[in-house]
């Protein structure tokens, strides 16, 4: 099978015998590699597709792992983080994990313990790039409906019955049904449990809460 069926680990160490260990120890699993010495190099680099992770040293000497990390987050790079520490170095670990690190590692740490962290990230990733998929997928849905086939989405999914909806937005009640039919067809929702999801996926239902009269 070849790596980039696998996987992609990408390692951010300043340490070269750790990344040359690393290195080898990946692609002895068949997996795709690249080392970085400083997290200034990994910026310059463009980020593999999924399936990937990131493997990161938490104490560097140009910055601190943690502020890099956070700095990745806030910065919408959605890629799972393998945490690797000094032995006993607790609060950081646990400052990293609250901060979306997926695993951590103590050093020494054994390579069936870096390679079951990295497996589990991995399969993060792939469950990411599935979200974001649908999420796409669904942002497209939306985009053909009309305004009012929206706002009845949103009304719908937030609870209202047809005949609520109809007198909050002063239509029949045959009307409402026809533009509920077509929201359904169209974001190919098979129930109302499905078109909550996919307003709640959209986060188009909260506003509807405080909009209508209804609501009170």
């Amino acid at each position: 099978m070849p790596e980039e069926a696998n996987g992609h680990v990408l390692v951010i160490d300043d340490d070269a015998d750790i990344r040359a260990s690393l290195d080898s120890l990946f692609r002895s699993a068949d997996l795709r590699v690249t080392t970085f010495g400083d997290p200034s190099e990994f910026l310059e680099s463009q980020l593999p597709p999924s399936p990937c992770c990131l493997v990161l040293d938490v104490r560097l000497r140009a910055t601190d792992g943690l502020d890099f990390q956070k700095y990745l987050m806030e910065s919408g790079a959605n890629i799972p983080v393998i945490i690797i520490t000094g032995h006993g170095d607790i609060p950081m670990t646990v400052k990293g994990m609250k901060a979306g690190a997926i695993d951590f590692l103590a050093k020494p740490f054994t390579e069936e313990a870096m390679l079951r962290a990295v497996s589990d990230a991995l399969s993060a990733s792939l469950r990411y790039a599935g979200e974001q998929k649908k999420l796409s997928e669904t942002k497209l849905l939306y985009t053909s409906l009309s305004p009012r086939e929206k706002e009845i989405m949103a009304l719908v999914a937030s609870g209202l019955m047809n005949k609520q909806i109809a007198g909050d937005l002063g239509l029949s009640l045959i009307t409402v049904k026809i533009h509920r039919a077509n929201v359904m067809k169209k974001m190919a929702a098979q129930s109302l449990a499905d078109l909550v999801r996919l307003a709640d996926l959209l986060d188009v239902r909260d506003h509807a809460i405080t909009r209508y009269s209804t609501r009170k």
